[in-house]
């Protein structure tokens, strides 16, 4: 009996934006990784941690408004949902999602949080040295030394995430045969006919980017 192949089609389902996002977020921790094991002069660390927190910004606004592959409620599942496609992973049958899958989608979050607690925790750090966080003067000598060194611990475990992300990544390319690589550079991917493909709303990605530096702007500048 012929197996029926279910005709497919190449669609947009990452926008501009979100791709924008994701290569500068790399580029950004990796020079943050950089400056900060070499030390010295922070200026450049310092500016590159307020475009950090810039682009989470971003991308939470962009997670509730944004493009349709874009939004939070379009990835984030249940955590029974996620324990059932878990368990279907480790067996090597499960389902095929166009964006996000749960694990995924999760691992976002995850590292949406880590980033962002390593860019808050940097605007109340001190080296006692050479360089002061922007708000090290609204808290005490104390709280600035527990956040100091929350902001150096929480970035190994952003180094664990991007690590796991990254066999995540080789897995679906290597085992998977799903070009996820490719998908963030153009933003296209294969997909059953008739799925739902994203669009960029650009006037919304571009108030929500101005609104994302404006805030940022405002924290470091006027408190």
């Amino acid at each position: 009996m012929t197996q029926q192949v279910e005709p497919t089609t190449r669609i947009q389902v990452w926008d501009l934006s979100i791709r924008l996002f994701h290569w500068a977020l790399v580029a950004a921790i990796g020079y943050l990784w950089y400056s900060g094991e070499e030390g010295g002069d922070m200026t450049w660390h310092m500016y590159i941690g307020y475009t950090v927190l810039g682009l989470v910004t971003y991308r939470i606004l962009w997670g509730l408004v944004g493009s349709h592959y874009a939004r939070f409620k379009e990835f984030i599942r249940s955590p029974k949902a996620t324990l059932r496609y878990a368990l279907a992973f480790s067996k090597g049958k499960e389902p095929h999602f166009v964006g996000h899958n749960p694990l995924g989608g999760w691992m976002v979050i995850a590292l949406l949080l880590l980033v962002a607690t390593q860019g808050v925790t940097g605007l109340f750090t001190s080296d006692d040295i050479f360089t002061d966080g922007p708000l090290v003067h609204l808290v005490s000598s104390d709280m600035v030394s527990t956040l100091s060194s929350i902001h150096k611990q929480t970035f190994d475990f952003i180094l664990a995430a991007i690590a796991l992300h990254v066999l995540a990544v080789v897995y679906h390319a290597v085992v998977k045969k799903d070009p996820i690589v490719p998908a963030m550079v153009t933003g296209k991917k294969i997909a059953p006919l008739g799925t739902t493909a994203s669009t960029l709303p650009l006037l919304r990605a571009i108030a929500i980017a101005a609104v994302a530096a404006a805030t940022i702007w405002a924290v470091v500048n006027l408190l």
